[in-house]
């Protein structure tokens, strides 16, 4: 708890709680250095600790206060494209850059001022720039595909260029007696040269798969560690050249701490990653706030903390030491969730998603239940469970349906092909022995769930993809949704279509369902609405259900057919009352991507959502249809605040909170972020604080 918080809080009972997954601990995250308008692609540390240098996109370096993450003095200006790389130099009073003006420019770290000419000589853009150790040199590296050494003093060129490189110089770092440089480039090689010769020394170090962004020695001179857009670290002995022990999987940017034991790592996934430089272990969970992928990592000088820059223009520093974490993230999805759905009894979710994955969740406490199921190719679209809850069938772009055992996690009989396009939509028929599957060949089929066998010839009529497919209760009739703008039913024994093709949305139709009692259909459009439909006469059912400012990607009744959800790329959820054909409630918000998929569980009190935020939420209905209060923050509501129907200001949410936070009426988060609840039990707010002292209300 804050200092205030405990002072002030005996005297404001009647206040927000927090309810958080894990312990009370701050994140690592210590600061947030937001200025920049453009992608931060490098940042690093003064010798002393107290400052830190970043280089952007909008093309200005800034020096920031580590301590409280504020600007010191002006931006410095003089490039005039971005910055890619940036560097102090030994003792902390200058300050190095490289920038896709093909120049390299000194810079006085006190007054911001540029120190003599610009360094001009390569013919391309400078990726990388390093100040030698002894500060009298300075090393810059290309896509022109050569490296140069410079005088610090002078601003003058050492020699010829350094030419060996059959790829553009991405990274290069001086050993620590200045006698050798490092250069990475994107021909997948790391080679060491004489600073004072400029002949390459020793083999090529070879092994990464593709271009490699960043080369550091350790501390000692002795090692090498290299980070690649294979994904993967390796650390070389920097006598022999040997790749020491396996390499480090899942990062691309690298730094030594200064006493070389530890190794920083960020990813284009967002995180950044410390590693032991010995046995090559993880060391605590990773480091999640970035909302884009990381550029460049440093390590203070003190080995105490971390600065990342990211493609999100921020700069953030993290606690190195304690690696802690608020809460425990639940890993799961590291791509799009495109489907979830409830099992029969209500107590599990499993989810489809485009990292080719399906799993399973257990709704109580949001954990994973046993591994991912693996086995597709190519992105999974949809899910569902049979009947009776003990098989799952997932359908993907590789034109494939698997059946899996839901217990097991085993692929069950042989796995469904025959749609000459990707798979959009599965689900089990009311008795559990067929499977009905939509393609984007324009096809409906059903298929024998025991023999994996198609059922009669495909379901033809529909004259483009058929994004959405579902039976009857009776299981004797299939409902088929259409990027031609055509809801249709088809006889789900002969695979004729019965009456007329349902028409009035005037875009593609993402998404179809029956009621319970099989009497009425639900359709939801690109057209950002949601009709009602009579299944025995194909006509519309009241006037369409309007309030989504984008595509509706995702409907289901409810099990009593009272109640509709509807989940859309405007990345709220809607439920609307099927009697008055008005939404109830306030929409539900909290993801901060697109709603793919939305279900109701089996007692119709919760609904389940999936998103490309890459995360699947759970709300309680009750609640989420009784309180008028709209909750937005996160990209949505980039200020933090959360706001009352009349949009009135009612509280803020810190940075660090934003991402995993949700509202009172939703039960469970599952995703890579930290869980943050809202308990409003206690909450109230009025025009003045004498109306919340000690308890009184408005």
């Amino acid at each position: 708890r804050s200092s205030i918080a405990k002072q002030y809080g005996p005297q404001y009972p009647q206040t927000l709680g927090i309810e958080q997954g894990g312990t009370p601990n701050w994140s690592p995250a210590l600061n947030i250095l937001s200025g920049h308008i453009g992608t931060v692609f490098s940042v690093a540390f003064s010798p002393d600790g107290r400052r830190i240098v970043s280089g952007s996109h909008d093309a200005t370096l800034r020096i920031w206060d580590a301590e409280t993450g504020q600007q010191l003095g002006s931006s410095l200006k003089g490039h005039n494209a971005r910055v890619t790389s940036v560097a102090f130099s030994p003792d902390g009073r200058r300050i190095v850059s490289g920038s896709d003006d093909k120049t390299v420019r000194i810079w006085d770290a006190e007054t911001g001022r540029q120190l003599g000419p610009s360094l001009e000589g390569h013919n391309a853009r400078v990726l990388s720039v390093a100040f030698s150790p002894d500060g009298r040199h300075i090393a810059s590296g290309s896509s022109d595909k050569t490296m140069w050494i410079w005088d610090a003093e002078t601003c003058q060129q050492l020699g010829s260029s350094l030419e060996g490189h059959n790829g553009w110089v991405r990274s290069v770092a001086f050993s620590p007696d200045s006698r050798r440089i490092l250069s990475s480039s994107g021909d997948n090689m790391v080679q060491t040269w004489d600073v004072e010769t400029g002949q390459q020394l020793g083999l090529s170090l070879k092994g990464h798969g593709i271009l490699i962004n960043s080369v550091p020695f350790s501390p000692d001179g002795r090692r090498i560690v290299s980070g690649s857009h294979d994904k993967t670290v390796r650390i070389w002995d920097a006598e022999t050249g040997q790749q020491l022990g396996p390499s480090l999987q899942g990062h691309n940017d690298v730094a030594f701490s200064p006493d070389g034991r530890r190794i920083a790592s960020g990813s284009n996934d967002k995180t950044v990653l410390i590693w032991d430089a010995e046995t090559g272990q993880h060391l605590g969970p990773s480091l999640e706030g970035h909302d884009g992928g990381i550029s460049s990592v440093a390590f203070s000088p003190d080995g105490r903390r971390i600065a990342s820059g990211s493609y999100d223009k921020t700069v953030r520093i993290w606690d190195a030491e304690t690696n802690n974490q608020l809460g425990s993230s639940l890993e799961g999805h590291n791509n799009w969730v495109t489907s979830v759905a409830f099992s029969p009894d209500g107590r599990r979710i499993i989810s489809g998603s485009d990292d080719k994955t399906v799993r399973i969740w257990d709704v109580k406490t949001g954990r994973q239940l046993g591994s991912s199921l693996e086995g597709h190719e190519y992105w999974v679209t949809s899910v569902a469970f049979s009947p009776d809850g003990r098989r799952i069938v997932s359908g993907s772009g590789g034109m494939t349906v698997w059946i899996w055992d839901a217990n097991t996690g085993q692929q069950v009989g042989p796995v469904l092909e025959g749609h000459d396009d990707a798979i959009s939509s599965v689900t089990f028929s009311p008795d559990g022995r067929r499977i009905v599957s939509g393609s984007y060949d324009e096809t409906v089929r059903i298929w024998d769930v025991e023999t994996g066998q198609q059922l009669g010839p495909s379901f033809k009529g529909h004259n483009d993809a058929v994004n959405s497919v579902a039976f009857s209760s009776d299981g004797r009739h299939i409902v088929s949704g259409s990027d031609d703008e055509t809801v249709r039913i088809w006889d789900a024994e002969t695979g004729q279509q019965i009456g007329a093709s349902l028409e009035g949305h005037n875009d593609e139709i993402n998404s179809v369902g029956f009621s319970a009692d099989s009497r009425r259909i639900v359709s939801g459009s690109r057209d950002q609405t949601v009709r009602i439909w009579d299944a025995e006469t194909g006509q519309q059912l009241g006037s369409s259900l309007e309030g989504h400012n984008n595509w509706v990607l995702s409907v289901a009744f409810s099990p009593d057919g009272r109640r509709i959800v509807s989940g859309s790329s405007d990345k709220t959820v809607r439920v609307w009352d099927m009697e008055t054909y008005r939404q109830l409630g306030s929409s539900l918000e909290g993801h901060y991507g697109g709603i793919n998929s939305v279900g109701f569980s089996p007692d119709g009190r919760r609904i389940v959502s999936g998103s490309d935020d890459k995360t699947v939420r759970i709300w309680d209905l009750q609640h989420a249809t009784s309180v008028n209060m709209t909750f937005n923050y996160g990209d949505c509501m980039p200020d933090g605040w959360v706001r009352g129907p009349n949009s009135e200001r009612l509280f803020w949410v810190a940075p660090r909170l934003q991402k995993g936070l949700f509202p009172p009426f939703q039960v469970l988060f599952i995703g890579r972020h930290i869980q943050t609840r809202l308990d409003m039990s206690k909450f109230v707010h009025g025009n003045a604080w004498t109306h919340v002292r000690g308890g009184l209300s408005k």
